[in-house]
């Protein structure tokens, strides 16, 4: 008599891909874009929050990104990482909602803070001893700038990852980044030339550049 054939145990299982979630939902799956949210909302969140600085704004934006995502599924094309396509959209709805203000953003960083607590994320202790001063010196940047050095010297997404998010060639994002460096130097320049932004940087580059 023969054995039945073993079944495969979870770790011998494909994992199933940001790709996959993302087909599954566009075939009907009511189950797989939620479980998109659950891996890329905290990430999102922090970039929506820093780039904005204010914890309800990035909420709604983060909101309004996810609600997008879900409508516009089936225009994914695949040339891009879904999570790349998701920080996409938020940057997108980050960017319209200062527009709409047509002014910079104004921070309450202890709200910024307690949210941070509330959203753990890597080399969290660092990243608060520097948030309040890089959040109130990051206000000072025009809108275009700010998303840059988000993304590349906080986040830390590559260039050329972070001008795939944000739809512009890799020497636009350098050359918003280089200017708005020259603005924030001398303000932060007691961080050491951004030695300690770096460190955060690569605490959190790995994990953004994931899916």
């Amino acid at each position: 008599m023969n054995s039945p054939p073993e079944t495969p145990s979870a770790a011998d299982r494909p994992a199933v891909t940001d790709a996959d979630l993302l087909t599954a939902h566009i075939n009907g799956d009511p189950h797989a874009f939620s479980e998109i949210v659950k891996r890329h909302r905290d990430r999102m969140w922090a970039v929506a929050l820093r780039t904005l600085g204010d914890p309800d704004e990035a909420a709604d934006a983060v909101q309004d990104a996810f609600v997008s995502a879900y409508r516009k599924a089936a225009t994914f094309r695949g040339e891009a990482a879904v999570t790349t396509w998701l920080h996409r959209i938020v940057v997108n709805a980050c960017l319209d909602r200062m527009r709409r203000k047509s002014v910079r953003p104004v921070a309450d960083d202890e709200l910024i803070e307690a949210a941070e607590r509330e959203t753990p994320l890597p080399d969290q202790t660092l990243e608060r001893e520097v948030s309040m001063e890089v959040s109130a010196a990051l206000k000072l940047l025009p809108a275009d700038q700010r998303a840059a050095l988000v993304l590349v010297d906080m986040m830390g997404y590559s260039v050329e990852d972070a001008a795939q998010v944000l739809e512009v060639p890799s020497g636009t994002v350098k050359s918003r980044c280089a200017r708005g460096r020259a603005k924030l130097a001398p303000i932060l320049s007691h961080l050491r030339n951004r030695s300690d932004l770096n460190r955060v940087s690569s605490a959190k580059g790995a994990e953004l550049r994931d899916g």
